[in-house]
């Protein structure tokens, strides 16, 4: 039982390719991406089209609500129950996304992470509310400034809950996240995805144009009122939200998505960068992937 793993960038083609994979080893595809899980979150997450979702079956592609509080946690739970049940009719499952903690939710399994305290939490928001998100990042880059690389510490969620994180372990959140790697019943092969950096950002600048042109505007105003719920604290809606709001206008606020979505990407990419165990393929080298994964030595 082999799963290969297909990671890589927002907007570097991981879904057209992973089909034509998915078609050749003949078998389905885990999605590994923590925002298209939601099924009311459709054009600023890039969901793989009907006409996609026909051809090769996917699973945790909006089978969620964004009124659902859904974890890494849960998901690496749910994801090796189907991948497991996969198994059974399938030599091969592939796993594909973005997202690098659902990654590691599979392919390594999550680290023990303290939960939520209620009563810290509520402090941690009032801070916020009253000092802004400056102040809060400076402490948690005092606290633990590797975590900083990578997590996205312009969502204020993540900064809030790796100071959480922090304040109730008593160590750097980071610390906790190198924890030993839970064995799975099955073999991991990671390929990864890249292109020059210049093209990558051209590619994330059309695709934002494509959503826009989709009618991103009237999704994101469908989910205003859900504003709060930490599935919205995603670049795409954020900014449509502060341009509802009045604090931007819509040119800038697309021009913000288009620069959010890239440094997005470049956290991915730091993300990725800790693996020492994929190898790179440009999004055409579908036969050399293929190649890789059939004469890889287990």
């Amino acid at each position: 039982m082999i799963l290969p793993v297909l990671l890589g960038p927002t907007g570097i083609g991981k879904t057209d390719l992973s089909i034509e994979l998915a078609k050749y080893f003949k078998t389905e595809i885990v999605s590994a991406d923590s925002r298209q899980i939601y099924k009311e979150m459709n054009i600023g997450t890039a969901v793989p089209s009907c006409e996609q979702l026909n051809e090769i079956k996917h699973h945790f592609i909006q089978t969620r609500s964004v009124l659902d509080e859904y974890t890494a946690g849960k998901y690496e739970i749910d994801a090796l129950n189907t991948i497991n049940e996969l198994f059974g009719q399938h030599n091969y499952v592939w796993l594909v996304g973005g997202s690098g903690l659902y990654i590691d939710a599979v392919c390594k399994g999550i680290d023990n992470i303290p939960g939520t305290d209620a009563e810290l939490r509520k402090s941690i928001v009032k801070r916020f509310e009253t000092e802004g998100i400056e102040s809060l990042r400076f402490e948690l880059m005092r606290l633990d400034n590797e975590i900083c690389n990578v997590i996205d510490i312009h969502n204020p969620q993540r900064v809030m809950r790796a100071l959480e994180v922090c304040f109730t372990s008593g160590k750097p959140y980071s610390s906790l996240r190198k924890n030993f790697i839970k064995q799975r019943p099955f073999k991991i092969i990671k390929t990864g995805l890249a292109i020059d950096r210049n093209e990558l950002y051209n590619r994330i600048n059309a695709r934002v144009e494509k959503m826009i042109d989709a009618g991103l505007e009237k999704e994101a105003e469908n989910l205003y009122r859900f504003k709060e719920n930490n599935a919205l604290k995603t670049v795409g809606y954020r900014e449509l939200f502060d341009y509802f709001e009045g604090k931007q206008s819509f040119d800038q606020a697309v021009e913000l998505i288009k620069r959010n979505t890239r440094r997005y990407a470049k956290k991915q990419l730091t993300w990725f960068a800790r693996y020492s165990d994929i190898k790179w393929f440009h999004p055409s080298d579908f036969s050399e992937i293929c190649k890789y994964i059939m004469n890889y030595e287990l």
